[in-house]
């Protein structure tokens, strides 16, 4: 297959949409990461989603969806899903709720499971494929399974160059790690930091989020311990660099190959996370080592992503 690349503008929407009518797959951006994006309630597209990406099939997906009105109509809806789609959608948000009878998903997205994971993204590009091509679409990020997630159109032809039917290519993604995802199928839980701080989403609730137990079952995207992952072994919480290392560093740390964010900005931090790693893995080195990023806000969801990208393989 040749993997075309589309631009954002009015005609590559507009080719990009045949194509998820055709049951193809597109990589699009979002505000988040590049997500792989085929018509949700096509049981051909999701299973090409699966395929292109070598991504286990227990493994649930992302429906990505226009606005709250048409996410209402894939799950049962609740009175914290209404406050936290009013606060925070369109946005960094998924939200884990009971899946509606007969809705029309296929079911291989929720991997059998009655749960969906729905999110309505901010970036123009993908609300204007969303309602261009009228499908709902299922999303994963855009990178061979468990590799690192791209931020950038090069980032995706590198993983899927020849899988895929086309990349939308809308530059690079200003959020830089992906959505937060809250259960809502019982009390609400924080099953991935993302890109909303969970502080915030605390706030909007007024109460505290339960934290699974790690080592559970798989119940929403992104859980697996092995994830995000270069092709060479990271190592964590460096205070120094060992022979054949590169040192990926943060707030100015001595030595270090790529800082995260010289100034110690976790927004930023976060926006660079997977670019640097990316750059990293392409230098060749024997491993990439991480300086030490604090655990809070934003650096939750980065601290998240290092700890299953230095996970045994």
């Amino acid at each position: 297959m040749q993997t075309r690349n589309l631009m954002t503008d009015r005609a590559g929407i507009e080719a990009a949409a045949a194509l998820i009518t055709d049951e193809q797959l597109v990589a699009l951006p979002t505000e988040t990461v590049y997500g792989l994006a085929g018509d949700a309630r096509s049981g051909i597209a999701v299973a090409r989603i699966f395929e292109a990406k070598g991504r286990p099939s227990f493994n649930p997906l992302i429906v990505h969806v226009p606005d709250t009105d048409v996410a209402r109509r894939y799950a049962v809806w609740s009175d914290a899903a209404d406050r936290l789609a009013a606060a925070f959608w369109p946005g960094p948000l998924t939200l884990v709720l009971p899946l509606k009878e007969e809705c029309g998903l296929s079911p291989l997205v929720t991997a059998g499971q009655d749960s969906v994971a729905l999110r309505v993204p901010a970036h123009a590009a993908a609300q204007a494929l969303l309602r261009a091509s009228g499908a709902p679409l299922a999303a994963p990020s855009a990178n061979p399974s468990g590799r690192i997630s791209p931020t950038h159109a090069d980032h995706v032809r590198l993983g899927l160059d020849g899988r895929i039917a086309a990349i939308l290519d809308g530059g690079s993604c200003g959020v830089g790690v992906e959505s937060t995802i809250i259960g809502l199928t019982g009390a609400p839980t924080l099953l991935r930091p993302g890109g909303l701080p969970a502080e915030i989403i605390e706030a909007a609730l007024g109460g505290s989020l339960a934290i699974p137990e790690p080592g559970g079952a798989i119940t929403a995207p992104g859980q697996l311990s092995s994830h995000y992952a270069p092709a060479v072994p990271v190592r964590l919480e460096a205070e120094t660099i060992e022979e054949g290392e590169l040192l990926l560093g943060f707030a100015g740390t001595p030595g270090a190959a790529l800082d995260l964010s010289a100034s110690g900005d976790l927004v930023e931090a976060a926006a660079n996370l997977f670019a640097h790693l990316h750059a990293l893995d392409a230098r060749g080195a024997k491993a990439i080592a991480v300086a030490p990023v604090p655990d809070t806000g934003l650096g939750r969801a980065i601290n998240d992503r290092l700890r299953r990208a230095a996970a045994p393989r």
